[in-house]
């Protein structure tokens, strides 16, 4: 597996709180956008960020941002 699963076609939008938080990049976790495991045996491996304070993001789950873990809308062109 080279190129990601395709989790969704538009951004997870969530409010975090502060703490470090591991980003799925394959698309395979049930726990979108979040990593729970599934890319085990892949080339994949999460992508950790963190908050230090309250925050709404906007996460990719296309998995092809060009700006990880956030969505840049790269997910209208697909």
């Amino acid at each position: 597996m080279t190129e990601p699963t395709i989790a969704a076609k538009k951004p997870a939008v969530l409010t975090l709180e502060p703490g470090t938080y591991a980003w799925c990049t394959c698309g395979l976790s049930e726990n979108q956008p979040f990593c729970n495991g599934s890319h085990q045996g892949t080339d994949f491996t999460p992508m950790t960020f963190e908050l230090d304070e309250e925050k709404q993001v906007a996460l990719c789950q296309c998995k092809y941002t060009e700006n990880p873990p956030y969505c840049d809308g790269s997910h209208a062109k697909l």
